[in-house]
This record gives C-alpha cells, structure tokens and sequence, in this order.
C-alpha cells in the first residue's frame, strides 16, 4: 500500500532558517512519538516503506580490513574489505523500517581517498558487503550504497596512480595535508605536491563504467539502492566547480557543460541499475576540499532541473544543509554565504525543482532541532551523522526521550590498532531514563 507522504507538497515555506523544535523533550514523550519524523515514508516509486524519517547518514570510518595485511614500502595494503566489526557496527543500526546510507565505497583502487575503507570492486569487498547487508536486512531495515570516487582528493601513495580530476588544477593551499601519513612515510603529505592528472574523455568514459560496475555488483549483493556521492569536493563536485573544472571542452566552461559529467554518469547509473533503485547527493553550497565554486545557483540549478527531468522517479535526493560546514564554524560560512549574495539561501528552490520525489536534508541535525524538520514542509527525511555514530540506539532515544550520547571526534577516522573504540562500543541507553 502507497503512504502519501504529508510533506510532498510543493509550496515553500517562507523561513529559510533551520527548523526550531516544536516537539521540545520538556514535554515527555507524548509529543515527540507524534512527530512525523515517525511517520511512514515510502521511497524508491513505492518499492521500500520506510517505518519513520531518522536516517543513517552516510559516515566514513576507516575501518575495513586490509586485503594484504603485511603490508611493505614496496608492496602496501591499498585496497580493504569489510569484516565482522563492521558488520556489527551497521547491525547497532538498524532499526526495523529504518534507513541506512553506506560510508562512502570506492568503485575503484583509483578512486579511493582515504586508508581502510572498503571500496566494491574484488570478490572479497563484494562478499563483505554481503554480509552486512544481510544483517542489516535481518533486523528489518534498509541499506543503500553510497558509491564515491575521490578524485584529486587523494595521493598516488594511497592509490599508486596519480590522483585524477577534472582538470590539472593544483590546490591553491600549500597547508592543506592528506588525512593520513602513508604508510612508509614520516610526515604528513601535502595535496598541493600531487595535482592531479586531467581525465580525458576516454577516462571519463572508464570512470562511468567503473561506477556502472560498481553499482550493479551493490545490488548483486543486496543493496537496497545505490546514491551516488555528488558532493563535498569529490569527483563529480570537481566537474561542476569552476575553481577546478577549467575544461574548454564539452565537459567545462559555462555552468551547463561542467554539469555534463554527472549527467551523464546519472543516466548510466539509471540504465544500469534503475532509476528507482538510484538516488544522489548533493553539497550546491559547500566549501570541503576546496570547492569554491562560483554561479552556484546557475550551475546547481540546471543540473537539478536536468535531473529531474531525465530521472523523475528516483529512489530520493539527499541535501547538505547550505549553512552546514566540516571546515568552517556558523559565523564562517556565513560570511562566505554574504560574500556571495546568498545570505538567505536556502534548500526550498531544489525542493521545489524535485517535487514528488523524497527530500532528504544533512547537517547539524540533533535532539532539540530535528522535531520540526518533517513538519515544516521542507524536508520528507533527516540524517544524523555524528549522533548515530555515538547513538547506535538513537531512534530509541528520539522516541523516548533519553539524552544523547556525546561523540568522541578523535575516534571517528580509523584505522586504528583498537578499532573498536568509539566504534562498537558505544552503549545503548539505559532503560526507563526519561
């Protein structure tokens, strides 16, 4: 049976800000299970329904285990698979109905930007995510896969190729250094000492098909869906950044050609795998790994419109919050938001563009903010990041009202020796806390 979803409409509401709680904790419980955010959701053209709208963000924790566990200065580890830590991470998870985004997976050696995430191409990556599929399904919930590709935002001693992009473009910051020291190293790498190498068109057409095979093997093994990762500086948002896309061929050059890439990656994925079974993600105002786009509304505005119309019926489109920043605080990204012209930006443009299809938002959600998210009109679905990570009951909690967990941001990015500290073992919340 189809659940109409109640805020599905297309009129927007007149406040840009993020949503004040409506639903306070003050009040018990009794509010909070009336929110919508437990309210059904039917995504994917109906084939999934959703049991309520706190959704797993897409979160990377470096935690697979190495293929080539000795690993050598001449030959390293550079390609990981999961194990049964992460099968039990994804397990805590889950909640019947509940919706799980992946971390983000490489589709490729050449892709991958980070140690010890696992990508989906070997058979040993592949029987890996089998697994925590299964689990996740076991438990009653959902998983879609978030495939990823890095781009320049790696070095060739992670990949050992060199990093790729959409054009040559150095990173305009010499302070900017890799996540990890690689192994072999003793000092931190700067990006700025790797440019990338341009894609060619061939490459281009290899990396589409890397992505294709990629998805086609996350629905061979379970997933439920798969989001391509079109934001925060990775491959597909360096297309459409003009600080990095200085192409003059039909992949560059005005707002509409630097869109072509992740069109045309999209129309791929759909044949592949479906549209039903695809969604995307999506920073337009984001400023991680150095996007520093200029005619944002331009660029981000056609290609939402070339989306929609191409693939009307996606799985779901996720959103970062225009005011939400990895890097920066509130106060910075304002001031990059005025510069801009774009004090009052906010999503309701995109939503009215997607119109019909599930509206996802991240950034900054949490336990006092979230409980008008749904019912303001704005949103049909919100991701919790860091408190799932801390949380792994947090749909318990949000229901009950039981205080959140604090996070330990030291212990989000792996590897580690003791990997499952701030990982597993975060416990659940003691019963009858209200």
């Amino acid at each position: 049976m189809q659940v109409t979803n109640p805020s599905s409409s297309s009129k927007s509401p007149t406040s840009l800000a993020y949503p004040t709680a409506i639903y306070s904790m003050e009040n018990g419980t009794e509010d909070s299970t009336k929110s919508l955010l437990f309210q059904p959701l039917v995504i994917g053209s109906g084939r999934l329904k959703l049991e309520h709208r706190i959704i797993h963000a897409p979160l990377t924790r470096n935690r697979g285990v190495p293929l080539n566990p000795i690993s050598t200065t001449d030959n390293p580890n550079r390609i990981w698979y999961p194990g049964d830590l992460m099968v039990e991470y994804y397990k805590q998870r889950t909640t019947k109905g509940g919706l799980l985004i992946s971390e983000g997976i490489p589709p490729s050696l050449e892709s991958n930007g980070m140690p010890g995430v696992p990508g989906l191409f070997t058979k040993e990556q592949a029987n890996g995510w089998r697994k925590v599929v299964h689990a996740v399904h076991e438990k009653g919930g959902y998983i879609y896969c978030q495939l990823w590709h890095a781009g320049r935002a790696t070095i060739p001693q992670m990949t050992g190729s060199p990093p790729v992009s959409a054009s040559a473009s150095v990173w305009d910051s010499t302070e900017e250094f890799y996540s990890h020291i690689p192994f072999g190293e003793t000092h931190p790498i700067r990006y700025a000492e790797h440019p990338p190498l341009e894609l060619s068109v061939t490459h281009i057409k290899k990396t589409i098909n890397d992505y294709c095979e990629a998805a086609k093997l996350a629905m061979d093994v379970g997933f439920d869906g798969v989001e391509l990762h079109a934001g925060n500086g990775y491959l597909p948002e360096q297309f459409l950044s003009s600080n990095i896309n200085k192409r003059t061929d039909e992949y560059g050059g005005s707002p509409e050609k630097r869109c072509r890439f992740v069109l045309e990656l999209m129309d791929q994925l759909g044949k592949t795998i479906g549209d039903d079974n695809l969604a995307i993600r999506l920073s337009p105002f984001g400023l991680f790994n150095q996007a520093r786009s200029e005619q944002r509304v331009e660029t981000w505005g056609y290609l939402c419109r070339m989306l929609k119309d191409a693939h009307p019926t996606l799985s779901y489109v996720s959103f970062i919050e225009p005011r939400y920043e990895q890097i920066f605080s509130d106060e910075e990204k304002h001031k990059f938001l005025l510069n801009w012209g774009l004090a009052d930006v906010g999503l309701d443009e995109y939503r009215r563009i997607f119109d019909g299809i599930p509206f996802f938002s991240a950034g900054g959600w949490n336990d006092t903010n979230c409980w008008n998210g749904i019912a303001s009109g704005k949103y049909d679905g919100l991701l919790f990041g860091r408190y799932f990570i801390s949380n792994p009951d947090l749909v318990a909690r949000l229901q009950t009202g039981c205080p959140l967990a604090e996070y330990d941001r030291s212990r989000f990015y792996g590897p580690f020796e003791d990997n499952i500290i701030g990982y597993t073992d975060y416990p659940p919340a003691e019963q009858n806390c209200v």
